[in-house]
C-alpha cells in the first residue's frame, strides 16, 4: 500500500466525525449509507484514484461518480481532507449560503465529478464515462458506489448490461452491501441475492471484499485494474451506521439527524475513535 493504514484509519475516522457535525448542524442528511461506505471512499481517494485537488479538471484524471448521491455526509469529508476545499466549508452543508447540496452536485463542489440524487442513474452516467474513455483510447479508470437497496431500480441493470457488452474494464462498480435500505432489510423489501452469481451471469467481474478492511479494499481495486475485458464489480460487505454503536445496523438511522443527546452519544464515541487512530 503506497498511504499508511494508520493514516487510512485516521482519515476514515475523522471523516465519520465532519459527517455527523454537518448532519446535526443542518438537522439533516443520511448517516447511516454515509457511514457504512466511509471506509470505501478513503480507501478510493487517499490511496487508488489518480486524482489531483489542485487540478480537478484534469482530463486524465480517474473519475468518481456516488450513485447513492444522498451519501454526501461522506464525500464531502473526504474531498475536504484530500484539500478539494476547506473543511470549515463543511459547517455550511445543505445551507442556502453555502455551495454544499444534500446530494454530490458538480458545478458548485470541486472533487465532484457528476451531480447524484435519482437512485439508478449514477451507474448509467459512470458507464458513459468508462465508454468515453474507451472511445478517446485515455486511460484513465471510472469508479462508482452504489448503495444495496438502489440496485433495486431497473436502469442499474441495463447499466450493467451495457458495461458488460462494451467490455470497460476500465469500470469499477461497488456494491455498499450493508442489507439496509430506508424501508427494512434489503432481504424483505426486494431481495437481490445472490449478487455474485447475478452480476458473474451479466458478464461482470466480481470480487467480494470487507468494506472495511483497507487493505483487503486497496488490494481488490488493485485486482480490479489489473483485470482486463469486462468491467469489475466489488461487493463490498459493510455495517450500516458503522462507528456509532446506536445506529449500526438500524435502518431508521437511513436518513434522520441526530438529536442532541444522541449527537452527544455518537461524538463522544467517534472522537475516541479518531484519537485512538492518531495516537493521542
Amino acid at each position: 500500500m503506497k498511504t499508511e493504514l494508520r493514516t487510512l484509519e485516521a482519515v476514515s475516522a475523522k471523516g465519520r466525525l465532519l459527517g455527523l457535525d454537518m448532519v446535526y448542524n443542518c438537522a439533516s442528511g443520511h448517516l447511516g449509507g454515509s457511514f457504512s461506505a466511509m471506509d470505501i471512499l478513503t480507501t478510493l481517494y487517499f490511496e487508488t484514484m489518480r486524482v489531483d485537488p489542485k487540478a480537478p479538471q484534469d482530463p486524465d484524471r480517474d473519475r468518481f461518480v456516488l450513485s447513492k448521491g444522498h451519501c454526501t455526509p461522506a464525500l464531502y469529508p473526504i474531498l475536504a481532507q484530500r484539500g478539494y476545499f476547506p473543511e470549515e466549508d463543511l459547517k455550511l452543508f445543505r445551507s442556502v449560503e453555502g455551495h454544499l447540496s444534500g446530494h454530490a452536485e458538480m458545478h458548485h463542489v470541486k472533487g465532484v465529478d457528476m451531480s447524484t440524487g435519482s437512485l439508478g442513474q449514477g451507474i448509467s452516467t459512470a458507464v458513459g464515462m468508462a465508454l468515453a474513455g474507451k472511445m478517446d483510447q485515455k486511460d484513465y479508470r471510472v469508479y462508482t458506489v452504489l448503495g444495496d437497496g438502489e440496485i433495486e431500480e431497473g436502469q442499474v441493470w441495463e447499466a450493467f448490461m451495457s458495461a458488460a457488452k462494451y467490455r470497460l474494464d476500465n469500470l469499477c462498480a461497488v456494491i455498499d452491501v450493508n442489507g439496509l435500505q430506508i424501508d427494512g432489510r434489503t432481504a424483505d423489501v426486494m431481495p437481490t441475492e445472490p449478487l455474485d452469481q447475478k452480476l458473474t451471469s451479466f458478464g461482470w467481474n466480481v470480487i467480494p471484499v470487507d468494506g472495511h478492511d483497507f487493505a483487503a479494499l486497496a488490494d481488490a481495486f488493485a485486482q480490479a485494474s489489473a483485470f482486463a475485458g469486462a468491467p469489475t464489480a466489488l461487493l463490498a460487505k459493510t455495517i450500516k451506521g458503522k462507528g456509532v454503536s446506536f445506529m449500526e445496523n438500524e435502518a431508521g438511522w437511513h436518513g434522520k439527524a441526530p438529536n442532541a443527546e444522541q449527537y452527544e452519544t455518537a461524538r463522544a464515541e467517534l472522537a475516541a475513535a479518531l484519537a485512538e487512530k492518531e495516537g493521542k
